[in-house]
């Protein structure tokens, strides 16, 4: 099958579902139609297609009948390689940069903000225990989870249990890598046994579902230590859930953004050492921005789905949320994994990956919106400008590129509505999407009620846009091993969600109200080292990813 078209069919009959099963199908109804599809046909064309309309609808009627589960994907299955696509050779193996010695600080805050990087190095010499780091966790998740809205379900019972066992296991000198008896947070759109997955809306704020979600597999496998699952915006849409808005530590009076919300709040005030997200569309990179924190998108198939709700299956993506782009390395290294026995995400490739950064920028090919950033922001363009600045200081030769252009941005967003259409069928035609407490034209229970008149032709005419979207994309930054683009550029989150490239955010200030600011790179798919390493070397040359939000610093004497 041509990749092009590997896409859901969702199969949509507009105004025409209206109509009760008793009913026939008029013409009137036809005409009604017509206005949302934006075609037109004759009375005689009508009258031939009013008895196929009766066929389709009872086909739909039967389909409904059985009941699909959660689990249950569509036949096809979307690939982001363009024709041809050849994955771009690294140097295969991994210097984490991990150092050497760190001092155990006195202030259990000050431990609570400490890297993953310096936490693993700490536990890992017996410095610092899991049981006692997690119990700092904890205590700061029971401390500040309400005032930040960022916490659903505190796992108190089986964190101590892997706490303890990391313990143990380290003392006997099982040691299982530099994520070991380190304490994280994960979005509630990912079930875990004997807990809730609420995904963040009232109709599933009771659901248990015993099932394992494969990201969560894995880190055990790493000897993480799971301390609580996070808030996640309704259906993954925006900040708010049904218990509030997940706030922005920065400013308990604004929002934390995208759907991603709790795991990006709740790193940045130090409430776990990382978290794990999903985005898409800006749904990890957003929060990481509003909450100053890095965030990792990584390569769609990159990371496995499997346990998870599902809003696109052909845009979902799953990364690390954390204090910096080393953290990032080290987390996304362990979730990359493919074991076919357990995972049922389909789209996972496993292409290698490794982390090795040199000194500077200088071997990177290097492209950047140019256009964009003269058009940004007064109020993000004076860190940005510094950020570019600062990136030329370090060897970056940066070369002008520009987005695709003839490309009808206007109409993707019906391949993901759509798509959640489609999981969410059974909410909407039973009502229950009436249960969520935003009903307001940018709320997911509307954007679920309106997929409904969508046509499945124009949905895969859009997808037959994205095909060329993805071509030139690929054309344009397959000569560079990353693009710089500014985190509020026109159309960049949604261009590079469709494509599936990776990007990751970079905290680089704050505005003039102290709102952190980020900048914005770009890669090629399956090719997240450079994209790191290029972070790792600008965090190591600024201290943007060392500031936290004054309410939740570490207290120093």
């Amino acid at each position: 099958m041509n990749r092009a078209l590997n896409f859901l069919p969702v199969i949509v009959a507009a105004m025409l579902l209206q109509c009760t099963p008793k009913e026939k199908i008029t013409k009137n109804d036809v005409r009604g139609a017509e206005k949302l599809m934006g075609v037109e046909f004759s009375d005689g064309e009508i009258d031939t297609m009013l008895s196929y309309l009766d066929e389709n609808r009872n086909g739909y009627d039967s389909m409904r009948r059985i009941r699909l589960t959660y689990g249950t994907p569509p036949a096809v299955y979307f690939d982001p390689r363009p024709d041809h696509f050849t994955f771009k050779e690294r140097n295969p193996v991994s210097d984490w940069k991990l150092p050497k010695m760190v001092s155990l600080p006195s202030s259990e805050d000050e431990i609570a903000y400490l890297s993953v990087a310096d936490l693993g190095v700490l536990i890992k010499s017996g410095a610092l225990t899991s049981a006692r780091l997690t119990g700092i966790y904890l205590d700061r998740l029971k401390k500040y989870g309400d005032t930040l809205h960022a916490v659903i379900t505190i796992t108190e019972t089986l964190a101590l249990k892997q706490a303890v066992q990391a313990d143990e296991e380290i003392a006997k000198g099982k040691y299982r890598g530099p994520l070991h008896g380190i304490p994280y947070g994960i979005k509630d759109l990912f079930s875990v046994p004997g807990y809730k997955t609420t995904w963040g809306a009232e109709p599933y704020k009771e659901q248990v579902l015993e099932e394992k979600a494969f990201v969560v597999q894995l880190m055990e496998d790493a000897g993480a230590v799971l301390v609580a699952k996070l808030t996640s915006g309704a259906l993954a849409r925006g900040d708010v859930w049904f218990g509030g808005k997940t706030r922005n530590p920065w400013d308990l009076k604004q929002g934390a953004s995208g759907s991603s919300a709790g795991s990006a709040s709740a790193t940045s005030a130090g409430l776990v050492a990382f978290a794990i997200g999903t985005e898409t569309l800006g749904s990890i990179l957003a929060p990481s921005t509003r909450c100053g924190v890095t965030g990792l998108r990584p390569t769609f198939g990159s990371v496995s789905r499997d346990g998870a709700m599902t809003l696109s299956w052909s845009m979902d993506k799953v990364g690390p949320i954390c204090r910096s782009a080393q953290d990032c390395a080290l987390v996304f290294s362990a979730l990359k994994g493919t074991d076919e026995s357990i995972n049922d995400d389909r789209s996972v490739v496993n292409y290698p990956f490794a982390f090795n950064p040199p000194t500077d920028l200088k071997r990177y090919k290097i492209g950047y919106f140019k256009k964009l950033f003269d058009k940004d922001t007064t109020k993000t363009k004076p860190n940005n400008m510094a950020s570019l600045e600062k990136l030329k200081s370090l060897g970056a030769d940066l070369q002008e590129v520009a987005l695709p252009d003839t490309v009808p941005y206007a109409v993707f967003d019906i391949i993901l509505r759509s798509e959640a259409g489609a999981f969410f069928d059974e909410l909407v035609r039973d009502h229950k999407d009436r249960m969520m407490s935003e009903q307001n034209k940018e709320s997911r229970a509307n954007s679920l009620r309106q997929a409904r008149f969508i046509s499945a032709v124009e949905y895969l005419q859009a997808n037959r846009h994205r095909k060329v979207l993805i071509e030139k994309f690929n054309k344009m930054i397959r000569g560079y091993d990353f693009i710089v683009a500014p985190s509020n550029g026109r159309n960049i989150s949604l261009a590079t969600n469709l494509t599936g490239h990776p990007a990751i955010v970079v905290p680089n200030g704050l505005d003039v109200k102290g709102h952190p600011t980020s900048i914005t790179f770009i890669g090629n798919l399956y090719d997240e080292g450079p994209l790191l390493e290029a972070a790792y070397i600008l965090q190591q040359a600024t201290d943007f990813d060392e500031k936290h939000p004054e309410m939740f610093l570490a207290k120093r004497k």
